[in-house]
């Protein structure tokens, strides 16, 4: 494990008003977050307590439940954070002047390097086990993380229908986009998820397989049907 970061002291009220770098209350949200993520990965949910991810973080206990609340909502939005920081906005930019097939390898390793690392494998293993499911707390990972990321690839593929590179009807549009995650995750994914052979280690393996996926997505939505 990481060494603890040195705690995050209390500011006075006057001193959170100016001053350069993140506002206090900011850097100790991030700081709980990090640790919250490396912990809940390290030890599983049920393992971790909410003084053990205050004192990893260098916060108090009342720190963490004034930003978070409760534990469920912590692990919910440590997981959510990892997304957006893998994923952030700028990943579904539509960029109408890249060819189309580039545009979505761009957002295919993206997607892959983000879902296909080991937190990412740890995390979906975590998801899976019992005390996450009567939590309903894979339901909420989903709306605040994949969901989110399908929500704005969907509006990239919109903007690529407006050009002319992308033919998909309107009402097919979310479930275009869901198919896309489907197929680039695929059997590696899985693969990886049970630590298979090794999978997933090879570069040139997973370039393939994003590179089929993109293809074929795009024989079935692209306007030039050779998946190029």
């Amino acid at each position: 494990m990481n060494s603890r970061p040195a705690p995050v002291a209390d500011a006075p009220a006057e001193s959170r008003v100016s001053g350069p770098g993140r506002p206090k209350d900011l850097a100790k949200r991030a700081a709980i977050l990090e640790a919250a993520e490396r912990m809940f990965l390290q030890q599983g949910y049920e393992g971790v307590s909410m003084d053990q991810i205050a004192a990893e973080a260098g916060v108090s206990k009342l720190t963490v439940y004034s930003h978070f609340g409760d534990k469920d909502t912590l692990f919910t939005e440590a997981a959510a954070a990892y997304c957006e920081q893998q994923m952030p906005a700028s990943v579904f930019e539509p960029a109408p002047a890249t060819p189309i097939h580039q545009r979505l390898i761009e957002v295919a390793e993206a997607f892959f390097t983000m879902v296909g690392s080991p937190e990412a494998i740890a995390g979906h293993r975590l998801l899976c086990t019992p005390q996450m499911v009567e939590k309903r707390l894979p339901q909420r990972f989903w709306k605040s993380g994949p969901e989110r990321v399908q929500a704005s690839f969907a509006a990239l593929l919109r903007r690529r229908i407006e050009t002319g590179d992308l033919d998909i009807d309107d009402a097919d549009v979310d479930t275009a986009a869901a198919q896309f995650f489907v197929l680039l995750k695929g059997d590696l994914h899985q693969r990886m998820v049970f630590d298979c052979d090794g999978a997933g280690d090879c570069a040139a393996q997973r370039r393939a397989h994003l590179e089929a996926s993109v293809t074929m997505f795009l024989r079935a939505y692209g306007r030039d049907r050779s998946g190029r």
